[in-house]
């Protein structure tokens, strides 16, 4: 969900994940983004920085935003399930 708006910075989804009470750190992240960009999900590009060498930005594949909408889906019914069975 963090790639579906805009590519980013791997410092800035580590951010993103912890303002969200996620505990990631890169040791983590970086495998898992290499997994997702080997499996056509993820792409990157180089894009140059004022502050140091150019840096890696991710960005969601038209294969990654199918696969995130499947997810998406899956969440959904999951949810509804559970809140189904909560209201029993």
């Amino acid at each position: 969900m963090l790639l579906k708006k805009e590519p980013a910075y791997t410092s800035d989804i580590i951010q993103k994940l912890q303002a969200a009470k996620l505990i990631v750190v890169e040791g983590t992240l970086y495998p898992l983004l290499t997994r997702l960009k080997n499996s056509e999900l993820l792409s990157y590009q180089w894009i140059e920085s004022t502050q140091g060498p150019p840096r890696k930005y991710y960005q969601l594949t038209p294969k990654g935003e199918l696969f995130l909408g499947e997810l998406e889906n899956s969440w959904d019914e999951l949810n509804n399930t559970i809140n189904h069975i909560r209201n029993i």
